[in-house]
């Protein structure tokens, strides 16, 4: 009955599944594998049937294909919107280091492969396993057509792992910089370059605003902020503004918006006053989601909420942060908008923007399966280069471009390309899951003939991967680009794609500059991964 069960596909799926998890939980010394250990034990398990004389026994490939189209999608899906922002929000700097860390391996690899003779099936795990890329991995084996890629990743992952905590651990000491100095200096370039929201109460004393509207003074477009209440001076009640609003001489005004637009305010309208402005019971201001398909992709200057329901936007919540209302602002499904309305105007605004927590956090898997036949198809198209060759993105990279660009775009016609986060995070370890367990299990059983060929020089290959890059893009950011230190881990960290590296940084600092540093380069390092991988796995 043992034996049955061990020649079992699906018992063996589950059992692998459930031993990995265990496994990537036990932690020394705040090291741990996470999901990434259940492809040892699937290398065991292959190993083991082997060695009982199970060689026919193979999970069904199906698996693995559908573990690969969700994990790569899944990714895609949450990396797009700060993939294309990135650029804008942190620079050039960090991504390019970041993807000079993945093209460096990619060049040990192949050096290194030609030197000592490596097959490069094997050669293209080493590099996925020293950047510690399961993404990477499953482009080296679409790439490959070979279990051997696996071999290599469970050869170089765990120095990966281990080498890049080390080297941050150490890196300060060794290039002589202190920790509590670039904190301070990356604290004063960020509120330098993302300054914060707040809010001001003003009187009313320019002369030259007595009497006109704030549709005439344009206050949004001369100040870039925007006016949330007013209140005359013998009223006890404030009123929501609208473009007709006229003002006159000691009126109060409260106003949103950086430091420097209030600052235009102040000039525009009159002196800063401590005196408060009570919210009136015909006036409201709350939150409401963006849940409507109907304004997905609209403007608020399409919208134009002054006119149809006295209502002014003072902030947009997107992804935890807050944003400046421009009439140019684009609304995503899941968007949170801070209105200061009339109250008789609320239940309008919840029809139009939908107002439903549950519909944002409810998943639909249709955005899943036509993004995934969008990223297939997208997969097969070649594209030809010089001397009349061609290339082609492949199953990986088509369904990572799709997810990326769809997730981006937001909607198409009636289709929302959203999914909650705890959706996704679930269906992201599902595929993981299941493309690990078998590429794991042909890989077992081929481990023993593998070592036996090249010996003990692939572990030895695989560190020099982890090492090389690391280092040649420490000296470049810190000695070339300036770049702040702990953002430079940060960065180094998401190019090598090792979240076990940035949580060494957490523990180094209370800054936020490495995880900020990490998120902005990761999807970046993806892409280049899994184009360097097929490159070399192609081979």
């Amino acid at each position: 009955m043992f034996y049955t069960l061990l020649k079992s596909d699906y018992v063996a799926l589950f059992a692998i599944i459930a031993f990995g998890i265990l496994l990537g939980k036990i932690s020394v010394k705040g090291v741990s594998f996470g999901l990434s250990a259940v492809i040892f034990v699937a290398m065991f398990y292959g190993y083991l049937t082997n060695a009982l004389g199970f060689d026919d026994f193979q999970i069904p490939g199906i698996i693995q294909k559908v573990g690969l189209l969700l994990f790569i999608f899944t990714i895609g899906m949450q990396a797009g919107p700060s993939f294309f922002e990135a650029f804008k929000s942190q620079g050039s700097k960090l991504i390019i280091l970041a993807i000079v860390s993945v093209v460096v391996g990619g060049i040990v690899t192949f050096a290194l492969g030609v030197a000592f003779d490596v097959d490069f099936k094997i050669a293209v795990g080493l590099l996925t396993g020293a950047l510690t890329s399961t993404p990477g991995l499953a482009a080296a084996i679409e790439s490959s057509q070979s279990p051997l890629a696996s071999i290599g990743y469970g050869i170089a992952y765990p120095f990966g792992v281990i080498g890049v905590i080390l080297f941050v651990k150490l890196a300060p000491k060794f290039f002589g910089v202190k920790v509590e100095d670039e904190e301070r200096k990356y604290e004063e370039e960020a509120n330098a370059g993302t300054p914060e929201l707040m809010n001001k109460n003003f009187i009313v004393t320019n002369d030259n605003v007595d009497g006109k509207s704030i549709g005439e003074l344009n206050i949004r477009f001369m100040t870039k902020a925007n006016v949330s209440r007013v209140m005359e001076p013998n009223n006890n009640e404030s009123k929501p503004p609208t473009k007709e609003t006229i003002l006159h001489k000691g009126d109060l005004v409260k106003a949103v918006g950086t430091q420097d637009a209030l600052k235009r305010v102040e000039l525009l309208l009159g002196e800063v006053t401590d005196k408060k402005i009570p919210r009136s019971g015909l006036h409201e201001i709350r939150w409401f989601v963006v849940s409507s398909r109907n304004i997905v992709g609209k403007s608020l200057g399409e919208l134009d909420l002054h006119n149809n329901y006295l209502a002014t936007v003072t902030r947009v919540r997107r992804a935890g942060l807050d944003l400046t209302p421009r009439p140019s602002t684009k609304l995503r499904f899941g968007d949170k908008i801070l209105i200061s309305s009339t109250k008789g105007n609320v239940e309008g605004l919840t029809e139009l923007f939908g107002d439903s927590i549950k519909m944002v956090e409810t998943p639909s898997f249709l955005p899943v399966a036509l993004g995934i036949i969008v990223g297939v198809l997208l997969g097969k198209i070649e594209i030809p280069l010089f001397g009349g060759t061609s290339f082609s993105l492949g199953l990986t990279g088509g369904v990572l471009m799709a997810a990326l660009g769809l997730s981006r775009l937001g909607k198409t016609g009636p289709i929302i390309w959203h999914l909650p986060s705890n959706a996704n995070a679930l269906l992201r370890q599902f595929g993981l899951l299941l493309f690990l367990t078998p590429v794991g299990v042909g890989a077992g059983s081929k481990l023993v003939a593998t070592i036996s060929e090249y010996g003990f020089q692939l572990f030895g290959i695989g560190a020099l991967i982890t090492l090389v890059p690391m280092l040649i893009v420490t000296l470049l950011g810190h000695f070339v680009f300036k770049v702040n230190f702990l953002s430079l881990m940060g960065a180094l960290t998401g190019g090598m794609t090792s979240t076990p590296g940035l949580s060494a940084m957490d523990n180094m600092t209370e800054s936020d500059a490495p995880q900020v540093a990490y998120a902005t380069v990761y999807p970046f390092a993806l892409v280049a991964i899994i184009i360097v991988a097929q490159i070399i796995g192609g081979l």
